[in-house]
Parts: C-alpha cells; sequence; structure tokens
C-alpha cells in the first residue's frame, strides 16, 4: 500500500528520494527551510541538474513546503538533511540535530504509529545514540508509538534518479521488526537484494562502502606514481587488473584522486569513529594521506614546463566529476588557489559548473574549452567527454584524468 511521506531536506538525497517515491505512487511532502527551494520544487524545476528529475517533479505526487507542521500528516518522515564537513573535515550533525528536533515537537500530538528513516550519512551509534533521544522528547517511545530505522543512501550525482530506481541493494537497519517491516514496504518491489540489519550496522555499511571505494582510488594513484617513474602505462596496468572480476574496473581511473562531497566525508567520519574508540586505521589513513598529496601533483608538474607568475594557465573541468555542476570537494578549488597565489592568470571551462565555481573564484577568467587550451599550458581536472573533442595540437598539457585526444598535444604528461 502506497504511503504519505515527509522527507526533511531537500538537498541532493532529498529531492531524489522523495522524487522517486512520488513517482512509485506515494505522496511526497519535501521540507526545506529555503523558501527559495520550495517555490522553485513547486512551480516543477530541479534545484540541481540530475537526469529525469525535472520530469519527476512534475508526476503531480510531490509538493514542498517550509511548514514543519506538515510533517504531522505523515505515515512515514525520512530525514535527509546533509551531514557537511568543517573546515578541519570533522563532520557536523548539528543541521540534522535541528531538524530532528524540530520533527520531535510536530509529533508530540501525534497519536497514529509512523516510522522515521534517517538517509542521512552518520558516524555508526548516532541513530541510537542521538536522533533516538531527540525523537522520545515528543513523549513517544520508540519502538511502541513510532518506528526507527536507518537506510543509507548510494546515490551518484549525475545519476541519482537511475541509481535509486536501479539500486544494486536496500539496506534497513531496523529499531525493531514493526519499525524494518513499514520500511521495507517502501522497497519490496525492487528486484534486489534487501538486507536488514540493527541501526548501527546500516549505518556503518555506508561508511565501509565509501572508504573502499576512496581506497580503492588511492591504491592505483598509489600504482600509478610507481608506474610513472618505471615508465609503464598505468592506465593498462589498470585495465588488466579489471578484467579480473574479483578487481572490477569502476574507480581504478588513475589520476588526482577523489573529490566531491561524500567519499572524503564519509572516509573522515570512519576515521574518527575508529579514533574515537581506541583504534588506529592505518589503512584508512594513509588512503586520506595520499588523496591530500595527489591533488597538487598536476601543479608540481606544470612547473617542468612554465613559470607560473604571469603565466596564462588553461583549467579543463571544474564539477568535482563529470555529469553534475557540483564543485563541492573539486580537485580545481586547491589547483586554482595554488595558481593565483603563484601569480598565473586562470582561464577556466566546464560544461556545468563555471557559474557555481565563479562564486568563489570571480577574477578567473570563463572561456570556452577551446580558449582555455588557448594558453601557456592546460591542466585537465575533470574527464568531460567533449574534452576527447578539443583541439590539442601545439599545446602544452598536465592530464588528471587520462583524457586520449590529449595525447595529440605538443607536451602531454599524466599525473600518474
Amino acid at each position: 500500500m502506497k504511503k504519505m511521506i515527509s522527507i526533511i531536506g531537500s538537498g541532493y538525497v532529498g529531492v531524489v528520494t522523495g522524487a522517486c517515491l512520488a513517482k512509485l505512487g506515494n505522496k511526497v511532502i519535501l521540507i526545506d527551510i529555503d523558501e527559495e527551494k520550495v517555490k522553485l520544487i513547486n512551480s516543477g524545476v530541479a534545484t540541481i541538474n540530475e537526469k529525469g528529475l525535472s520530469e519527476l517533479l512534475k508526476c503531480g505526487n510531490i509538493e514542498a513546503s517550509s511548514d514543519y507542521r506538515r510533517v504531522a500528516e505523515s505515515e512515514v518522515i525520512i530525514l535527509c538533511v546533509g551531514t557537511h564537513s568543517e573546515e578541519d573535515n570533522s563532520v557536523c550533525l548539528q543541521h540534522l540535530i535541528n531538524a530532528t528536533e524540530q520533527v520531535s515537537r510536530v509529533l508530540n500530538d501525534k497519536n497514529d504509529y509512523y516510522v522515521i528513516i534517517v538517509k542521512s550519512t552518520v558516524p555508526p551509534g548516532t541513530t541510537e545514540e542521538l536522533i533516538i533521544p531527540i525523537l522520545q522528547r515528543s513523549g513517544k517511545k520508540a519502538g511502541r508509538e513510532f518506528g526507527v530505522c536507518m537506510s543509507p543512501e548510494f546515490l551518484s550525482e549525475g545519476n541519482a534518479v537511475y541509481d535509486f530506481m536501479h539500486p544494486a541493494r536496500v539496506i534497513i537497519g531496523e529499531y525493531d521488526t514493526r519499525s524494518g517491516d513499514m520500511c521495507y514496504g517502501l522497497f519490496q518491489d525492487f528486484d534486489v537484494p534487501i538486507l536488514r540489519t540493527d541501526l548501527k550496522t546500516a549505518e556503518m555499511i555506508k561508511l565501509a562502502s565509501n572508504a573502499f571505494l576512496a581506497n580503492k582510488i588511492s591504491f592505483i594513484n598509489e600504482i600509478g606514481n610507481i608506474c610513472k617513474v618505471l615508465g609503464i602505462a598505468t592506465r593498462d596496468v589498470a585495465r588488466g587488473m579489471g578484467f579480473d572480476n574479483r578487481i572490477g574496473s569502476k574507480f581504478l581511473n588513475a589520476g588526482i584522486g577523489f573529490g566531491g562531497s561524500c567519499l572524503p566525508k564519509d572516509l573522515k567520519m570512519l576515521i574518527d569513529k575508529a579514533r574515537e574508540i581506541g583504534y588506529e586505521p592505518k589503512i584508512l589513513e594513509a588512503t586520506w594521506n595520499l588523496n591530500e598529496k595527489q591533488a597538487l601533483k598536476p601543479v608540481s608538474l606544470l612547473e617542468k614546463y612554465v613559470t607560473l607568475k604571469n603565466a596564462t594557465i588553461g583549467i579543463l573541468g571544474l564539477a568535482f566529476k563529470p555529469g553534475t555542476d557540483d564543485i563541492r570537494g573539486s580537485r580545481a578549488i586547491e589547483i586554482v588557489q595554488v595558481l593565483l597565489k603563484e601569480g598565473a592568470l586562470v582561464k577556466a571551462y566546464d560544461p556545468m559548473a563555471m557559474e557555481n565555481f565563479s562564486r568563489l573564484f570571480p577574477s578567473v577568467e570563463y572561456v570556452s574549452g577551446e580558449e582555455a587550451l588557448n594558453s601557456d599550458a592546460a591542466l585537465i581536472i575533470t574527464e568531460w567527454e567533449e574534452f576527447e573533442n578539443l583541439n590539442y595540437s601545439g599545446k602544452v598539457i598536465i592530464d588528471g584524468r587520462g583524457i586520449s585526444k590529449a595525447k595529440e598535444a605538443r607536451i602531454y604528461e599524466t599525473v600518474c
């Protein structure tokens, strides 16, 4: 039976989760304190660049509101509030705490049974030790008057709608069986493995999954750094490894490492949790440290060919990955900061992310791809497919992402 669902937070996870659940026939209310987001969503306008999202927002089963009192109308309440990183890369749960407190106040007078599902990525133990106590301030008892589940999301930006509708697995961490049954009802029609666990295990599955992917990227970058010294083609090595189905080819693209809002945050979250319990996570720390060092390798390679002061440097790619305008954690941020500090002039191009990037770096000149290449040298930071169609003849290129066409440059060097 289809449900009445409230989604708290309309960021990447919230708006995609809400739109997809509405597509499946549920009635969805998106709750967000950002009035501009609410207005756009109610106009059928996607607030993020995701394939297929605009169409889903017009399906008729979804609306947005800034009024938390609307939560009382729902049988299922899903917390999708962001857990962003602080300047020291530690996780900040304050927005999630604030949202949970709002929900708790509204539900004080709700008599019907309902289930709260946490989708925000949090350290293991958070739902049980932080979220449930806040919810019980309503005077209601978890497992009796309301249910609690933790069901992590596994959405990749740029393909989030597809990922939701075609999941590899569904994880349901449940406080009790009744809670889990209600959450299971949302996903039972998906023909995929559905694993039901306790709350802490579900939280750890999300962090462990992203930590493994981060480790895989840093591993191939380590191999790539060794291969570069030995004169070995790293991408051929990775391709040969990827044929082994125990390894697989995904996340074996050697280059300047991972960025974004998820892998760094989730890896650091797991490192911090391990240290909190007195365990030294050496592999995770090595993954983090190598990724940090990898970020600025393009600049050190660039200095072999160009004196940075007063040089014009082209940047191809500003988003942290292709298919999105998201610059959170983008390798381009650190690189541009260093180039500007060293006195270089920067010309940059990205198919989707220039507007967002310009808010951080208004002094950068934003141009076409061909114009960015018309520089003393250029760095490739994001692997957009269209970069395979540019003319690199006569250029000096430092390639952080393995663009085949760029090998036609007069001087071409890969990061690893």
